[in-house]
């Protein structure tokens, strides 16, 4: 099953562009996982997988006109994100200067216009207010939620991805007002505004 099967599968559809990109996106990021270590996800259809996992949430998640993505790797979900939603702002947050130069690679190839890359940790990023702020396998709820404080507004949506620890990690932070959407070994934790 090609990407474009497994997306219409879950129920998303997206134009040629987005498509075209995410070849290019897959492309680059199997090049450069041959010299740098970018990503677990070291085949064609591992990286897939990341992509569908990624803008799963687009089922179900608000329209939001800028997005925040703390720690964002090699890219989830974040420029799969930006991808995805060219006509909303994404700022990808991320320390790690190899990553950094990988995203800015892919945004320039790319020619992706609404993205802005940051070489920074979440908690050194200047305050903004964001629509919508994710993290994928960062660090627990509790802190994600303290270190982007400077980045939220009262109308800022939360969108993590998380494994196994959600139900733990809900207690911890003492959450109201959220909704997890399981699907397989993955837990969307959402918040509304």
């Amino acid at each position: 099953m090609d990407l474009k099967q497994k997306i219409k599968k879950i129920d998303l559809e997206f134009d040629d562009l987005f498509y075209e990109r995410i070849e290019k996106f897959i492309s680059l990021l199997l090049q450069w996982s041959k010299v740098h270590n970018l990503t677990g996800a070291k085949s064609k259809t591992e990286i897939e997988a990341n992509i569908v996992d990624s803008i799963y949430p687009l089922k179900f998640i608000n329209d939001f006109g800028s997005l925040a993505d703390i720690g964002t790797g090699a890219g989830y979900p974040g420029m799969i994100l930006a991808i995805a939603r060219p006509q909303s702002k994404a700022v990808l947050i991320e320390p790690r200067a190899k990553r950094v130069a990988f995203l800015n690679f892919v945004k320039s190839s790319l020619n992706l216009e609404n993205v802005e890359i940051i070489h920074k940790r979440a908690e050194e990023v200047k305050p903004n207010s964001y629509d919508l702020i994710t993290s994928r396998a960062v660090t627990n709820t509790a802190l994600l939620m303290d270190i982007t404080k400077h980045l939220a507004s009262g109308n800022t949506e939360y969108l993590f991805y998380k494994g196994s620890l959600v139900d733990e990690e809900i207690k911890d932070a003492r959450i109201k007002n959220y909704e997890i959407v399981n699907i397989g070994d993955r837990n969307y934790l959402y918040f509304r505004r």
